[in-house]
């Protein structure tokens, strides 16, 4: 495959500018940026231009607007973060205050570049979606990929084609079908895989279990079952934290029982998290690996009481001597929480896009830049 351009493939920035397409979707509270991460992941690229004697603009979107401006998705607070570490940057409003964005609309390609001379990609984060801003610019303009794009495609080309063995993947979130492609596409090079979350469940339906009140997608039984007669082992949960009603998930003031139990569930039983047994011996097979990918949480980290299970694989990710790459989105934002963020080689800053890579081998705004002219002529 093509290798996508690098900053190093522009022609002379100076006196010229460039238009950065940057990922700052970050949490804001209460106007306040809660983790700057993604922000400061493209320091390197703002500073990079800023050396060659570029002028900068930066865009992003932040969160779902319904394409109309909305005071609760401004990119301010974003901007006067900006102005204290990379002054000389400025950033457009929130992307996605356009509807022309997501539609990749042609004519706002045009007001996007009008007065720019080189285009600059560094939000992996977005790289899977074929908006506007993505995939524009690079049919108009010089055209590379920032520091932090390169790296995010470095580390999971690795990953999928010389992982040091062995590899093992861990998986959680709610649902099978939403992460099916990319399970065949891991069962294709890990050595084992290991699956929580809700999705856990499917599974365990699949091999004949009760699984009581949890989620449970009926209609991929069948899927589960054909996957765990792969060749690669699947390893599922062999206990789990159950909440009995009436209590229900971020509602502790409401009661209900929290119960260790197996993988057979009583009917009312909501599986919430995987056991004390099942986070050992997951640790176990992390701390034997030589290449660990981890996306998904265990369980509902975010109300404490189900937190446990994340916090293990957490704290393993943490201690194994295997490189460890973690999938960006909630799994991020537990290695953040349990506080490992520093002992883990590749925190991915995008979710989705991460696991759209695993699963295809590329994205479309890598494709993009490929197609794109580097000023070389």
């Amino acid at each position: 495959m093509e290798p996508i351009p690098r900053l190093e493939d522009l022609p002379d920035l100076t006196g010229k500018s460039v238009l950065l397409r940057a990922d700052f979707n970050v949490p804001i509270s209460g106007g306040e940026i809660t983790d700057n991460l993604r922000i400061r992941a493209a320091l390197p690229t703002i500073r990079w231009l800023a050396g060659q004697g570029a002028s900068v603009t930066a865009c992003t979107h932040l969160g779902r607007p319904q394409g109309e401006p909305d005071p609760r998705f401004s990119v301010q607070p974003i901007r006067e973060y900006l102005t204290a570490v990379a002054p000389q940057v400025r950033l457009l409003e929130n992307l996605r205050f356009d509807p022309r964005e997501t539609s990749n609309d042609a004519t706002l390609v045009r007001e996007l570049i009008d007065g720019h001379d080189a285009y600059v990609n560094d939000a992996f984060g977005a790289s899977h979606r074929a908006h506007a801003s993505i995939v524009g610019p690079p049919e108009h303009l010089p055209s590379a990929a920032g520091r932090l794009l390169t790296q995010e495609v470095e580390v999971l080309s690795e990953l999928r084609a010389n992982p040091r063995r062995p590899f093992v993947a861990v998986l959680g979130g709610s649902k099978v079908s939403d992460k099916l492609a990319v399970i065949e596409a891991l069962l294709e090079s890990v050595d084992a895989l290991i699956v929580g979350g809700a999705m856990c469940f499917t599974f365990l339906a699949a091999k004949g279990h009760a699984v009581g009140a949890s989620l449970c997608e009926t209609d991929m039984i069948d899927t589960c079952a054909r996957l765990l007669d792969g060749p690669v082992t699947i390893h599922l949960p062999s206990d789990i934290t159950a909440l009995a009603p009436p209590g229900e998930i971020m509602k502790p003031e409401l009661g209900g029982e929290v119960r260790q139990l197996g993988v057979d569930l009583p009917a009312a039983f909501l599986g919430v998290d995987i056991g004390p047994g099942s986070a050992a011996a997951f640790a176990d097979l992390i701390a034997d690996a030589g290449t660990v990918l981890w996306n998904g949480p265990m369980g509902v980290f975010e109300d404490p009481r189900f937190g446990a299970g994340t916090a293990t694989i957490a704290q393993a990710m943490a201690d194994t001597k295997a490189f460890t790459v973690v999938g960006g989105g909630d799994s991020a934002a537990a290695v953040k929480r349990y506080g490992h963020q520093g002992e883990i080689d590749h925190v991915s800053t995008g979710g989705g896009a991460s696991l759209a890579f695993i699963e295809q081998g590329d994205l479309v705004g890598l494709r993009a830049l490929r197609g794109a002219d580097y000023g070389h002529s």
